[in-house]
């Protein structure tokens, strides 16, 4: 028998392509039902993969392994698999794949379906303690008796949205059967300020550019919506620097990011803007004139920032013009800290990949041991990647857990 630790995409995914060749396989789920990362993804619409699928887009200590595991399995062998169960995917932006339904959660019932349907045993509420090797396979403690097995798929998610079931189970099984890890870190997560004048602008939300900063030096630049926040800064342009502000921040290095809060404009665009709209001898206070451009609370930083001496817009001076447009362009904001594995979308690190074959996902220490998903040392860039990894490392798995279990 095969056991499948983890009822998240990626144990979903090698259940049903493992029990469609009719060999008995049990999943266990520790929470009161699968698929619950699944359930909230893409907003509730479940971003599934994506058409731009490169080595590139995913992160590792292991590259080589990366690029391994995803030849061959492109963009159509993960549409092939949906819709082979009768879900059909449609693009959307950014070339995200989403179920024609746009609901996850139709996602989630028809995997269910399948796999109930291909003859998985699904235990939910089903939490495994320990996992210990034996010469016939596995011994498994659960919260629900003891259960064995000759083959073994460990597809325990990572330490990431500790409210959906995340946390380091995968990882211990993995140490525990011989398995080095590689540390974690929070991903796809918003960052954290203690600087007064983001708290006051916590609501707006602006189209923005964020360029990152470690110890002085320019790192990377995301462009994306920007949202401000009683902890920080939020949405997408952040959630895509936050893999590399987490590790930058894990090294001791000082993180600041520098904020383009009207990115559709050049500088000297924007300066011949705010110029033209100067009436000489005015008496319209400063805060109100720049509210003309942009958002009260932000206006209100800008001049702070800025340091203007003049109180009212007929009195605006070129170089005071200059500032405004400079702070405008390039607000500084220092990040003192991500919010952490709870509210982070995936993880960083997890098992090391050179310990896995990248063809099968099986151990290179542990005869009859898989793993796939996030519980490996792979992460993803924003838009359907991580998702798209726990497919392909399934199919791998599930592929070499068929022939390896025939050729018995």
């Amino acid at each position: 028998m095969t056991v499948v630790v983890g009822g998240g995409a990626a144990g979903l995914c090698a259940a049903i392509l493992i029990a469609r060749t009719g060999l008995k396989i049990t999943l266990l789920e520790q929470n009161d039902r699968i698929g619950k990362k699944i359930l909230v993804s893409g907003n509730g619409k479940c971003n599934i993969t994506n058409r731009h699928i490169t080595p590139e887009r995913f992160h590792s200590t292991n590259p080589e392994f990366v690029r391994n595991a995803l030849e061959g399995y492109d963009l159509e062998s993960v549409v092939s698999f949906f819709d082979g169960i009768g879900l059909v995917l449609q693009e959307g932006k950014e070339g995200k794949m989403f179920p024609m339904s746009m609901q996850a959660a139709g996602v989630v019932e028809i995997l269910e379906y399948e796999a109930k349907r291909a003859g998985v045993n699904i235990l939910c509420g089903c939490r495994v303690e320990r996992i210990g090797k034996t010469e016939e396979g596995f011994v498994l403690e659960t919260s629900l008796g003891v259960k064995q097995c000759q083959t073994l798929l460990i597809t325990a998610g990572s330490v990431a949205a500790e409210k959906l079931g995340g946390n380091n189970s995968g990882y211990m099984f993995a140490s525990s059967l011989g398995h080095a890890l590689i540390p974690r870190h929070p991903a796809l997560v918003q960052l954290c300020s203690e600087e007064a004048w983001v708290q006051a602008c916590a609501g707006v939300k602006i189209p923005g550019v964020a360029t990152l900063y470690a110890n002085g030096e320019e790192i990377m630049q995301k462009e994306g919506d920007l949202l401000f926040t009683n902890y920080g800064i939020s949405c997408l342009a952040i959630l895509d620097l936050s893999r590399e502000v987490s590790l930058r921040l894990a090294a001791f290095e000082y993180c600041e990011l520098s904020l383009d809060l009207l990115p559709s404009y050049s500088k000297e665009r924007l300066t011949n803007l705010l110029t033209a709209h100067i009436t000489k001898g005015s008496d319209k206070p400063l805060l109100l004139w720049l509210q003309g451009f942009m958002h009260k609370k932000l206006a209100k930083v800008v001049l702070e920032h800025a340091k203007c001496q003049s109180a009212q817009e007929g009195a605006l001076n070129r170089k005071e013009i200059n500032r405004i447009v400079h702070t405008i362009k390039h607000l500084k904001l220092g990040i003192s800290d991500t919010r952490g594995f709870a509210y982070a979308e995936v993880a960083t690190g997890g098992v090391d990949t050179a310990q896995i074959d990248p063809e099968t996902m099986a151990s290179k220490l542990v005869p009859n041991l898989y793993f796939a998903g996030e519980v490996l040392d792979v992460d993803g860039d924003r838009g359907g990647y991580n998702f798209h990894f726990a497919w392909v490392s399934a199919m791998r798995a599930a592929e070499a857990i068929n022939r390896s279990i025939r050729s018995r």
